[in-house]
């Protein structure tokens, strides 16, 4: 079984994935467990929505009471079609807010023409870095220079580096 990049995250190999569960308070397929929990803060119940492999839930929400107002609604395909896709979601958001923190780019008018500078932070656990790089308009890279990762990266501090010959602005590391 394979999904594109928009359906939802992609679940470990076959051999590795979960056996298929289709009950009332518990649902996993697809690479995805829904399970039903008692809402500890109220009367209520919760529904969490867990990517095989993870440990904690993507997604975390209330979950309707079913007719007697005592007993939760029973998972069903529909309801859980819907849950995959909202848990999905929330990763994707995760993970584009996630690459947006390590990846920023601006664009600088020189006299070679626009000019995109980038920061890429290498989030390494001993020795975190950040790479200040600039490209052509034909994606020829002029430069790079190592910086620290949380070097103050914005469109004047990048002008200031194009303007300057690429020269190793502060902030930058010999490694």
């Amino acid at each position: 079984m394979s999904h594109s990049d928009t359906d939802h995250p992609t679940p470990p190999a076959a051999a590795d994935a979960a056996p298929v569960i289709h009950e009332d308070r518990l649902w996993a397929d697809d690479g995805w467990t829904a399970k039903v929990i008692k809402n500890e803060d109220d009367e209520g119940w919760a529904v969490a929505m867990t990517l095989d492999g993870q440990v904690e839930p993507a997604l975390v929400g209330p979950w309707t009471m079913g007719r007697d107002k005592k007993n939760p609604k029973p998972l069903d395909a529909f309801a859980f079609a819907t849950l995959v896709k909202t848990a999905s979601e929330v990763i994707r958001r995760h993970e584009q807010q996630n690459h947006a923190a390590l990846h920023k780019s601006t664009k600088v008018a020189s006299a070679r023409g626009r000019i995109r500078v980038t920061l890429d932070i290498v989030p390494d656990e001993d020795s975190p870095y950040a790479e200040l790089a600039a490209f052509d308009d034909l994606g020829e890279e002029l430069a790079r220079v190592r910086v620290a990762a949380n070097f103050n990266f914005n469109h004047e501090v990048a002008s200031r580096w194009v303007a300057g010959g690429f020269a190793a602005p502060a902030g930058a590391r010999e490694d």
